[in-house]
């Protein structure tokens, strides 16, 4: 299934996405695309509807973020060999984990924002991996169990506020609207192979990124399993799973995003984005 969430901030309905391409409403049956709804059993009963007796949504509505509650926003860094070699680092030992904070969340077609101050914003095609139930402790064997689905996530990144700066990398990846996810959260059983997917990312029209989920050092069952040694993972939580090459930190010379440009952005069965840039005045 393709879940999403449509309407203005703050007031999105549940929704899918029938094999038509028709919205559907689905606020009759679910709260919310997240918690008990994205749980195996919620998906099971959501799957047990028919698409064509839900009230069909207007197409034009804006497509929220896919997934709704989630408390936490979990990057993995230089985790594709590819990105790695272009940063100039080596591979790392263990997965590099960083938050990006909740407060970025944004729809995948809403305008981005530079922030104040801000003279190397960056672009970031990553899988988004959607937590169904609440997972501590659990093996790799297992971890795939507690996954409800895949999304399109674009990690925007302020580079100087990253790096260049004291601390963590942390302030560089969390302003407002550094985190469009969507259009949608498929469901697992719709991606053959999640480790094998297609990725690209435009900026006005001109290619930059074209990778694929296949170079990812670590994988997805390695990374859920791998973080819940640490903290529980519970539902709607989203792990934002690393970049292919062709970032504009690494390309030389650098180059990074400025007020009207727009990036296109899109991963293999999980849809696209369209993001403008402006100025956060």
């Amino acid at each position: 299934m393709k879940l999403m969430r449509v309407g203005q901030p703050g007031h999105e309905k549940p929704a899918l996405l029938d094999k038509d391409g028709k919205i559907r409403d689905l606020s009759a049956h679910v709260a919310e695309i997240g918690g008990a709804a994205i749980s195996p059993e919620g998906l099971a009963k959501i799957a047990a509807l028919d698409p064509a007796s839900l009230p069909e949504l207007s197409a034009d509505e804006r497509i929220g973020a896919c997934v709704a509650g989630t408390g936490k926003f979990i990057c993995i860094g230089l985790n594709y060999s590819d990105h790695a070699a272009e940063s100039g680092m080596a591979v790392p030992p263990e997965p590099v984990i960083f938050m990006k904070a909740t407060s970025a969340i944004c729809g995948p077609n809403d305008d981005v924002l530079i922030p104040r101050g801000s003279e190397k914003t960056d672009w970031e095609v990553e899988l988004g991996v959607v937590i169904g139930k609440t997972a501590k402790y659990v093996s790799e064997a297992e971890a795939m169990d507690y996954v409800a689905g895949y999304c399109v996530s674009h990690d925007v990144s302020e580079r100087a506020f990253q790096t260049e700066r004291a601390g963590q990398w942390t302030k560089g990846k969390s302003c407002d609207t550094f985190g469009p996810i969507g259009p949608w959260l498929v469901t697992k059983d719709e991606i053959a192979d999640p480790q094998d997917l297609n990725m690209w990312l435009k900026v006005n029209g001109e290619t930059m990124q074209n990778g694929t989920s296949a170079t990812m050092v670590y994988g997805i069952a390695h990374l859920v399993s791998y973080l819940s040694q640490f903290m529980s993972l519970h539902p709607g939580d989203v792990i934002s799973t690393g970049t292919p090459p062709g970032v504009g930190m690494g390309m030389k010379p650098q180059r990074f995003l400025k007020a009207g440009d727009v990036v296109e952005l899109g991963i293999e069965g999980l849809g696209t984005q369209k993001q403008t840039f402006k100025a956060d005045r």
